[in-house]
């Protein structure tokens, strides 16, 4: 009995996983990139944070995958920490979204959800509706496991040890709430550790006290999954950790000293365990982010004193351009110059972490880098969309090859940070395959980003100043770079031949040197256009 029941429950709890990851996956497909201009734009204080967070997570059915989304914000320096906090608090509600969902017995759509979700999934070619289909199998697969679950667990209404141990957690609520924290913490979702004991509740195995007390130690365990994205991050973002984590046991024990009294209300909002346990769940989180708020200045202040130091706060979406400036047309072009460098200050950044990245294997700065390249997409489709704007008025000759130049620099500074995030693609290959690149390449690396870098501050500042002998400096050093490129190229293949560097490593090695070097172009056409030869 003991290996089938045990087969049964992992292979449930098995497809409730699989299905929820799915579901969640396809809801963030056909959403886009909404989730995170969401995520980027309404979350201006902690209240439209939290709000934020509940609809996100109630989008992707995951508020670990919420959590993660703002912590790489937050490392990017985009959110800050009252800003993450409201998220990640939001997301603490949205998630209880899935264990309402699955406390009503539905199970007689699950299998016309699986047919349908698999056709619209394999046999339909629109990107909306594979991903509406990947979405609807997934929730067929969640209720499949679930109904696995419970069918597997059967023979434990007449096992007396099993019921015994969980009739304890309900008159020592403690350790039921240490049982669901180590349970959440093993398989990282506390909608799963939900469904686990939902699945008891339709079999009549657990009471309401016990099933509590687990739903209790759930909201600890899952804030591990936050826990270990913030390894190696910035001070916001561990803040934000420490933040949920003290939010999260706060609760809980809380809720531990008041149990009774927190039953009785459970107890009253519905008539059969598997409601009360869902309704737990959401009413637990509910009043732990109304109990916080009206204290969440101190409260935040006091994690600051816990994590001292200061660390600066990236502005989201554009600083310089807006409608009122685009009236005029000279302050509209001055104001996209400014935006311009800002976007140009970034990308280069970009580009020194993607290396510093790679030759020193710091995974802690691969969500930072990334969120930044985000950044650097939204700003090159918010200066082209406000150029283009500003084309539409009536222009001078000279203003409309001025405003076709910016348009041309905005978007070479966005294919540059399309290298500087295939940098970080090698690097991650270079970490994953446990590659090693002999000093004398990683020099190389050193020495050719020093002279595109070069050429990038340089091509910045003869933007700023409009200053035409300086450009025609970083144009001329284009070749110096392209010169570099085949002399590193065929040094490295001599490495090759030579067996100093393995194959694999040199495949990368050669990939960056050539995306350097494409850098460089780039930084190039970003001199002409101070030249007037783009």
């Amino acid at each position: 009995m003991f290996f089938s029941l045990t087969l049964g429950l992992l292979g449930g709890l098995g497809l409730f996983l699989y299905g929820m990851k799915q579901m969640s996956s396809g809801m963030q497909k056909a959403a886009g990139e909404k989730l995170h201009r969401i995520l980027e734009i309404l979350t201006s204080n902690p209240y439209m944070a939290t709000l934020t967070g509940i609809i996100v997570t109630v989008l992707v059915q995951s508020s670990s995958t919420t959590n993660v989304m703002a912590i790489g914000f937050a490392s990017a320096g985009l959110m800050n920490l009252s800003q993450t906090v409201g998220t990640m608090l939001g997301a603490n509600i949205g998630t209880t979204v899935t264990a309402q969902i699955i406390s009503f017995d539905i199970s007689v759509i699950i299998y016309p959800a699986v047919a349908i979700g698999a056709y619209m999934n394999l046999f339909t070619n629109k990107r909306i509706h594979k991903a509406l289909g990947q979405t609807i199998l997934g929730f067929g697969l969640l209720f499949l496991g679930l109904n696995t679950m419970s069918d597997a667990m059967n023979p434990l209404r007449d096992y007396t040890p099993f019921v015994q141990l969980l009739a304890t957690f309900g008159q020592t609520p403690l350790l039921g709430i240490i049982a669901g924290a180590l349970f959440t913490a093993l398989i990282q979702s506390s909608s799963a550790t939900a469904g686990v004991v939902i699945a008891l509740t339709f079999q009549g195995i657990i009471d309401t006290p016990s099933s509590i007390a687990i739903v209790l130690g759930a909201n600890i365990g899952t804030s591990i999954t936050a826990a270990l994205a913030s390894i190696g991050t910035n001070l916001t973002a561990r803040r934000s950790v420490l933040a949920i984590v003290t939010v999260k046991v706060t609760g809980v024990m809380l809720a531990l000293i008041f149990f009774q009294p927190f039953l009785s209300l459970i107890m009253l909002t519905g008539s059969s365990v598997t409601r009360q346990v869902a309704n737990a769940h959401t009413i637990f989180n509910v009043l732990n982010v109304l109990l916080f708020f009206p204290f969440l200045t101190p409260f935040l202040n006091l994690i600051l004193r816990l994590i001292p130091g200061e660390e600066p706060v990236v502005e989201t979406g554009t600083k310089y351009i807006n409608a009122r400036v685009q009236k005029t047309t000279s302050i509209a072009i001055g104001a996209a110059r400014q935006e311009l460098l800002r976007m140009a200050a970034i990308a280069k950044g970009m580009l020194q972490d993607s290396l510093h990245l790679f030759i020193h294997d710091d995974r802690s700065m691969i969500g930072a880098t990334r969120q930044k390249e985000e950044l650097i997409d939204s700003l090159e489709r918010d200066i082209t969309i406000f150029l283009t704007e500003v084309s539409q008025s009536s222009l001078s000759q000279s203003q409309s090859k001025t405003v076709t130049s910016l348009m041309h620099f905005s978007s070479d500074l966005e294919r540059i940070g399309d290298h500087a995030h295939n940098i970080i693609h090698l690097a991650e290959l270079k970490m994953e395959e446990g590659l090693v690149f002999s000093s004398e390449a990683v020099t190389e690396l050193e020495q050719m980003h020093e002279l595109v870098d070069q050429m990038i501050s340089g091509a910045m500042e003869a933007f700023e100043k409009e200053d035409t002998s300086l450009a025609r400096e970083v144009i001329a050093k284009d070749h110096d770079v392209d010169s570099m490129e085949r002399s590193l190229r065929k040094g490295h293949i001599e490495r090759l031949n030579q067996k100093v560097c393995i194959p694999q490593s040199g495949v990368i090695f050669l990939d960056i040197i050539s995306n350097l070097e494409r850098v460089a172009d780039h930084a190039t056409n970003l001199a002409e256009v101070v030249t007037g030869d783009f």
